[in-house]
């Protein structure tokens, strides 16, 4: 590697000032070598234990950017890896010599589908600024307004507060201080977001039909009265308001009453005294600023606050009671783009609606996705959360992604175009290729009925906590997402258990499953706050419990399981019981629409489990405790052992993973997954990644191709 050099003031190599200016001649973005002050801001990962040997990272503008960045890495026999978020515990994003950060990529859109179900394609999409006069290729984003972007990473980011997901836990777990995973951290330079105009001339544009091999059929856009049956109540008692329609003329928009709140939610029961997280506070809250609107819809309705929890109560909520036009719609959306972001873009853009009593309204429409946070990764890898039992997977409603290829080139994949790469790249794709956009379905949410039950951790009570849980979620329909999850306080204090649950729809409709839930009397209910609530909000919500801090170190092992019997749940809670603060061990509800899917490289044994199990554990930089690792392998690898189903989801995998592991998580699909390898990437330049094999095709172990740890 001819013009590399050690750092005189490290011992970690740099590029020459010829390769250097090389690198950065050949593309628009920035780049930063190491040395450059802004360096360790772009190669910091959420996992604070990962370290760094790269010599450089570049922040591409657009595809043509990340190809040429690839064609210097080939040229000088450099490693490239790829960062989209920075929120894999593994490394792998910041492994290569040179780090792409694809944060710049962050255009962001919604339509949606034609009469026929189908989408405009990428590469027909207008180019930022357009305003849909020019057809446009890469490059979509706007080069100059990208380039004067942020200039920090962006995982210091204060606006991605998860406090957001409800105040009472919050006020709950901290209540003198924030639960923001980056509240201990100093304020960043915010990156202002960039969204393309509403275009008023529409050029002939090729579309793609929303095919899938599933038994959901996307072919019918307009739902009729009665076609959401079971997620919108019926109500008589409606008030109405005028406001101005889109095109100026004055509508009647309907406007709910108020229903009667039969819940039966029990007030917080702890002080600040009896606080068990107390040790957590860390400075006070944030309040994370509005995410602008491009929608003229969301801008012509009074006081359209779509991302806010008070706006479900306000007298202009339409959103429980509009009935959405399209049953789904599609979001293109660049890999810079982090999940919350994208959520944060699908509330503040709604699409117009029909209310009950025949007047206008909105309704947000997202991607199903894994809670906040998470990268766009989250798309290719798998991807299970609120949504996931009602439309499937992430990687299940992806229908067409920009891929760079291992040789440069720059494709478009999708259901008709290099069809073995669509079907290896949904749930493997970081092996394939470096996406640079990404077109996915995104169905109507216009509210969910969510929240939390929180409960003192007793080893003596928990197992059958934990079985009355499963009990009641036994047979559940697809609306209904539930999880259980341990969550370990230090020693002398409160460990917690936290029943999450989340129906897509109203409280009329979720209200028997919570009554069911909460009805265990073995223990007092320490928090009830299931109510209804946006979508958006209801996102936080994993990240606001597991309080994960940016900077720690993360460990986490999962697994999917067939079935949840008697005996390991009694060994789960005696196990958990002697676990060090930080650790959180989760039980999610499988099943529903997973198994509907069976055109990507996810296999059906896996889509037919019962239950994904996960330990996600991290603890202070500096604390020295062998049981945050071995406690998680023993778990995951020992006591679940007899009920387990191959490997993980794939967006679970993590450091150190074992390479059966991995194999295991494609099953029966692994063999073909090899050959589409060989096809697409021979030389395995896309090393630094998950993929166990190297480019003989032998089998290696994971500090092969995953980055040091600082400490192990």
């Amino acid at each position: 590697m001819e013009g590399i050099s050690l750092d005189a003031t490290s011992i970690f190599p740099s590029l020459s000032d010829v390769l250097y200016q090389e690198l950065r001649s050949t593309i628009s973005g920035d780049t930063y070598r190491r040395g450059d002050p802004s360096f360790l801001d772009y190669a910091r990962m959420f996992n604070g234990d990962v370290k760094v040997n790269a010599m450089a990272v570049v922040c591409p503008l657009d595809a043509l950017d990340v190809s040429q960045v690839i064609l210097f890495c080939r040229k000088h026999s450099i490693s490239a890896s790829v960062k989209a978020g920075g929120y894999g515990t593994a490394g792998w994003a910041v492994g290569g010599d040179i780090i792409i950060d694809l944060y710049k990529i962050a255009d962001i859109d919604i339509e949606p589908p034609a009469a026929d179900g189908s989408f405009t394609s990428i590469r027909d999409m207008p180019a930022l600024g357009s305003k849909g006069k020019v057809k446009a290729g890469p490059p979509l984003l706007d080069r100059s307004d990208a380039a004067t972007s942020s200039k920090r990473r962006r995982e210091d980011d204060n606006e991605l507060s998860y406090d957001l997901a409800s105040a009472t836990v919050s006020d709950f777990l901290h209540p003198g201080g924030s639960s923001a995973p980056f509240a201990d951290r100093p304020p960043a330079t915010r990156r202002k977001l960039e969204f393309a105009a509403p275009t008023l001339e529409i050029p002939q544009m090729s579309t793609y039909p929303a095919t899938s091999s599933s038994s959901q059929n996307f072919s019918t856009t307009l739902l009729s009265s009665n076609s959401l049956g079971s997620s919108i109540p019926v109500l008589s008692n409606l008030l109405v308001s005028n406001i101005p329609s889109m095109d100026g003329v004055t509508t009647d928009l309907a406007l709910p009453s108020p229903l009667p709140d039969t819940s039966s939610k029990s007030p917080p029961c702890l002080s600040s005294l009896d606080d068990p997280f107390s040790y957590l506070d860390d400075t006070s809250n944030k309040t994370a600023p509005p995410v602008a609107s491009t929608s003229r819809l969301a801008q012509s309705m009074p006081n359209a606050l779509f991302a806010t929890p008070s706006f479900l109560e306000s007298s202009t909520n339409i959103l429980t009671y509009a009935m959405p036009i399209y049953s789904h719609a599609f979001m293109t959306f660049g890999a810079g783009k982090r999940q919350k972001e994208i959520d944060q873009f699908s509330a503040a853009n709604p699409l117009e609606a029909m209310s009950l009593a025949g007047g206008r309204g909105a309704v947000p429409y997202h991607v199903p996705s894994a809670a906040h946070p998470v990268g766009s990764a989250i798309m290719i890898l798998g991807g299970f959360g609120f949504l996931g039992r009602l439309h499937g997977l992430s990687s299940d409603n992806l229908v067409e992604a920009e891929v760079v290829l291992a040789d440069g080139q720059i494709i478009l994949v999708n259901h008709n175009e290099h069809p073995d790469l669509w079907w290896a790249l949904r749930g493997a794709g970081p092996a394939f290729g470096i996406v640079t956009r990404y077109k996915a379905r995104a169905y109507p949410v216009p509210v969910v009925f969510a929240g939390n039950l929180i409960y003192r951790f007793h080893r003596a009570t928990a197992p059958s906590l934990i079985k009355h849980f499963r009990d009641c979620v036994k047979g559940a329909p697809r609306e209904l997402y539930a999880n259980v999850l341990l969550t370990a306080g230090p020693a002398g204090q409160d460990s917690l258990v936290v029943i999450q649950m989340c129906y897509v729809g109203p409280k009329v409709k979720g209200q028997e499953f919570l009554q069911a839930i909460s009805s265990w009397d073995g223990e007092r209910c320490l928090l009830n706050e299931v109510d209804e609530k946006s979508f958006l909000h209801q996102q936080d919500s994993v990240a606001q419990v597991l309080r994960g801090k940016a900077g720690n170190k993360w460990f986490i092992r999962s697994a999917l399981i067939s079935s949840l019997p008697d005996n390991i749940v009694n060994k789960t809670v005696l196990q958990f019981a002697d676990t060090p603060v930080g650790c959180t061990w989760l039980f999610e509800l499988a099943g529903g629409a997973l198994v509907d899917f069976e055109d990507n490289c996810i296999p059906k044994a896996q889509r037919q489990a019962s239950f994904t199990v996960a330990a996600l554990h991290q603890w202070d930089i500096g604390f020295q405790d062998p049981r945050c690792v071995h406690s998680a392998e023993e778990w995951i690898a020992e006591t679940l052992a007899p009920v387990t189903l191959g490997g993980p989801l794939p967006s679970f995998l993590g450091r150190q993973e074992p390479p059966g592991r991995v194999i295991a998580c494609y099953g029966e699909n692994w063999a073909r997954l090899c050959e589409v390898k060989k096809k697409y990437d021979p030389d395995n330049f896309f090393r630094n990644s998950f993929w166990p094999l190297n480019a003989e095709g032998e089998i290696i172990e994971p500090e092969e191709h995953e980055p040091q740890h600082i400490e192990f």
